[in-house]
């Protein structure tokens, strides 16, 4: 990352935990802060925008993207391609914007190598039951592919421990809160105040 003083976090839980609708409440709250939009291969739901919710391409698209180094991470998950345009992601840093990005456990290994000053959280969901009650009521995906995230759930919940802070979203309000409160407190580290306090009072 060019400038440390710039934030970027990185947010992951297993499908259904709702980490996508954390992001957007966070940036709708916070100053400053911008939600990465990610590229996939997979098909837009039907209340999803091109643009807003994701950058909607075919394979061919993402394999050029892929050679061209294009991607700050990538992943295949539920049999789909998943990206961040590094370009993207260093234009809204490199603009002032802090970065708030929702990305399964091997994007977020991924941009852990590359930004080491990125504050990395995963959120859990309050039981098991209820992330699978969550998954079956979007009824946007079928049994198999419910069975499949199921799986793949068990599998990520297993990485918690990497990362720096833990929010379990049993209550929306309440998980909206404890992300903003995570940002707001990671905004407030000395290293990234230290030279607009030094000149703000000339020491």
């Amino acid at each position: 990352m060019g400038d440390p003083r710039r934030l970027l976090i990185v947010v992951s839980a297993p499908s259904g935990a709702g980490k996508t609708s954390l992001c957007e409440e966070a940036v709708r709250r916070i100053p400053a802060l911008a939600h990465s939009v990610s590229y996939t291969t997979r098909a837009p739901r039907s209340h999803e925008v091109g643009g807003r919710d994701y950058h909607f391409v075919d394979e061919a698209t993402f394999q050029q993207m892929l050679k061209a180094e294009s991607f700050a991470e990538w992943a295949t998950v539920h049999g789909h391609l998943y990206g961040t345009s590094r370009d993207l992601l260093e234009a809204q840093l490199a603009a002032g914007q802090d970065v708030i990005l929702d990305v399964d456990t091997q994007g977020a290994a991924q941009l852990r190598r590359v930004y080491s000053e990125g504050v990395f959280v995963f959120v859990l969901p309050p039981s098991w039951e209820q992330l699978e009650q969550r998954l079956r009521d979007r009824r946007s995906d079928t049994p198999e592919e419910i069975e499949r995230r199921l799986r793949k759930a068990r599998e990520e919940m297993k990485y918690f421990t990497e990362y720096d802070y833990v929010v379990i979203n049993d209550v929306l309000e309440r998980t909206v809160g404890d992300l903003c409160a995570i940002i707001t407190a990671e905004r407030r580290r000395s290293f990234r105040l230290d030279s607009h306090i030094r000149e703000d009072l000339g020491i």
